[in-house]
């Protein structure tokens, strides 16, 4: 294919929210085309995220509720009613990455005005009088092709299509005095305890959370895909700080223990705790790497991928790639590691099953923070959180007149800098699962409207702070954002205006209409706290 394209809607990035978007669209008769630079859709839902972050499930509706129910009707066709496997699918809300792929694939199979275009990456794009008119994409064979549309929607996780159309963004960290937020900038927060160590300056820069890839591996032996030599770059030296974090007691259970957060006690004391792993049906694992060891060996290995070009890139992702099975080899074959740790992490393996033309590895970075959109409306951590110690009361939070979603994660982050000398707790930069403080939010229309550029609307790559990012930056919360940014591009188009200057309590109105939630009650009784928690 090459030449040009006419379509009401282009949306580059077939991450969930950028599904939700076309479907949206879809569905109120639109024409969209579907832009993704990776062989397959579905960003990390497809990819190796088998659980959905979020923990009411009762705020996000939706395509994102539809999308579960979906899932928890394949599993109920597959399994009988009093399987082990019906009770580890969570009513749909966890998932085989293969599943996702098929349930996505046929909610945008429904819809015959979405044309999906898979391995196309963009070029570049053109504005005119600060509207985006049009954007050059490749084709797999790197043949140019012109995308005309009334309006374009970014979904890429690196926000590459607001910087190509000249959008301001920031990346990286704000200061703490920026916006007044308490867990801005440079900081040591002790997760067990709550509580702010020293050498927390709060000075911004421009480092981001960890990337990692989210494996899924399989206990069942006869779909085992074992590794059986270590990857090419493999060196056993960025592995042995875990050896002083079992020592150091760093690999036993949490203080609290959480359903759902990748606790499992028979990897308690063990090196097995680098990862995180959450059961999924049919013998399959979410597997996350545990950002809480100082051994974590993926803090800025992610420098240079946002800005870079493709080649660079590729070699970051390969680079990530090769860590991660590093440490699964590590794992199961170190002789230094004791035997029984050894056989722990040997039950688990690569699926054969699952991301079959990539050697059953991921395709998906876990880009879990890229550019962020200078919007007409800055979301903080100010307007996400009840800190009454901090002088943010939740009582006090206004809310807004064009909310379009609610968030609801807690403020979750990687570490943003390899273990330095003093550190006995927490690497630099982690925020781990905030939940004390976080409360549920509304969110805006405005973040995803760029401040300066029209024909652009930016539902993952959102106008927020780095610490606000560090909530809404969840699959589901996603796609409640997409879904909306598909119904306001298609209202646009409507109205003959700019994404801006629709008419709000009509996009409120068909999202309602849709099942999208717009309010919530406030959770009076969610005290934040400084004290540990057992």
């Amino acid at each position: 294919m090459s030449g040009t394209l006419q379509t009401d809607i282009a949306i580059l990035g077939g991450t969930p929210g950028g599904i939700a978007a076309a479907i949206a669209a879809a569905r109120l008769g639109r024409s969209v085309l579907l832009i993704e630079p990776q062989a397959h859709l579905g960003g990390m839902s497809t990819s190796g995220l088998g659980k959905s972050d979020v923990e009411r499930r009762h705020l996000i509706g939706g395509l994102f509720q539809e999308f579960t129910q979906r899932i928890h009707q394949h599993y109920l066709d597959r399994y009988a009613p009093d399987s082990e496997d019906i009770a580890l699918y969570q009513d749909g809300y966890y998932f085989e990455p293969s599943v996702a792929e098929t349930v996505f694939h046929d909610m945008l199979q429904a819809q015959p005005q979405i044309t999906v275009l898979t391995s196309h990456s963009l070029d570049s794009a053109t504005t005119s009088a600060n509207r985006l008119t049009a954007i050059d994409i490749l084709s797999p064979k790197q043949q140019h092709i012109t995308v005309h549309a009334q309006v374009f929607l970014d979904a890429t996780y690196e926000g590459d299509l607001l910087a190509a159309a000249g959008a301001d963004f920031r990346m990286g960290r704000e200061a703490r005095d920026e916006f007044d937020e308490p867990h801005a900038g440079q900081i040591y927060f002790d997760y067990q305890r709550q509580q702010f160590l020293p050498g927390s300056t709060g000075a911004g820069d421009d480092r981001l959370p960890a990337y990692t890839y989210r494996l899924c591996l399989t206990t069942d032996p006869a779909n085992a895909a074992p590794l059986t030599d270590p990857p090419p770059d493999y060196d056993r030296r960025h592995y042995l700080g875990y050896f002083d974090d079992l020592a150091a007691g760093r690999l036993a259970g949490p203080l609290q223990f959480k359903p759902g957060r990748g606790y499992e006690p028979a990897h308690f004391n063990t090196l097995v705790r680098a990862l995180s792993v959450t059961p999924l049906p049919n013998h399959k694992t979410d597997v996350n790497i545990n950002p809480r060891p100082l051994g974590f060996p993926f803090p800025e290995l992610n420098r240079g991928y946002i800005t870079g070009d493709a080649a660079t890139r590729a070699a970051i992702s390969t680079r990530i790639r090769n860590r991660t099975l590093g440490l699964l080899w590590f794992l199961q074959n170190d002789a230094q590691i004791p035997m029984q740790h050894r056989q722990i992490a040997r039950q688990y393996h690569l699926p054969q099953d699952e991301f079959t033309d990539n050697q059953h590895f991921p395709w998906q970075l876990y880009i879990r923070e890229g550019r962020r959109l200078l919007g007409e409306f800055t979301l903080t951590e100010r307007h996400i959180t009840h800190q009454p110690e901090q002088g943010i009361d939740q009582a006090e939070i206004e809310t807004f007149t064009d909310t379009i979603a609610i968030g609801e994660f807690p403020i979750d982050s990687f570490p943003c800098q390899p273990r330095q000398p003093g550190d006995t707790i927490v690497l630099e930069g982690y925020l781990g699962m905030l939940d004390q403080i976080t409360r549920p939010y509304e969110i805006p229309y405005r973040i995803m409207v760029p401040q300066t550029i029209d024909g652009l609307l930016v539902p993952v790559a959102a106008s927020t702070t780095h610490v606000a990012f560090s909530s809404i930056r969840m699959e589901p919360t996603w796609m409640a954002l997409g879904q909306a940014a598909g119904v306001a591009a298609h209202l646009a188009i409507a109205q003959q205006c700019a994404p801006r200057n629709i008419l709000i309590h009509e996009l409120q109105q068909q999202l309602a209409s849709e099942g999208q939630i717009l309010q919530h009650q406030p959770e009076l009784n969610h005290a934040s706290t400084r004290e540990p928690q057992s």
